[in-house]
């Protein structure tokens, strides 16, 4: 099962069950895992600390 597949099941129950109250939740999660990602490099290490 593809990642792509996930998000479009994600989607279609948002969409059907009305549970927008979850998009938010959703939202930080991928920041915060970009978040993560990003912060393996060195560069952004420094900015990270600031925030927390």
């Amino acid at each position: 099962m593809s990642k792509l597949h996930i998000l479009k099941e994600l989607w279609d129950f948002l969409m059907q069950n009305k549970r927008w109250w979850l998009a938010p939740i959703i939202i930080m999660f991928l920041l915060l895992g970009l978040l993560i990602f990003f912060a393996q490099s060195q560069a952004v290490a420094p900015f990270i600390y600031t925030l927390f």
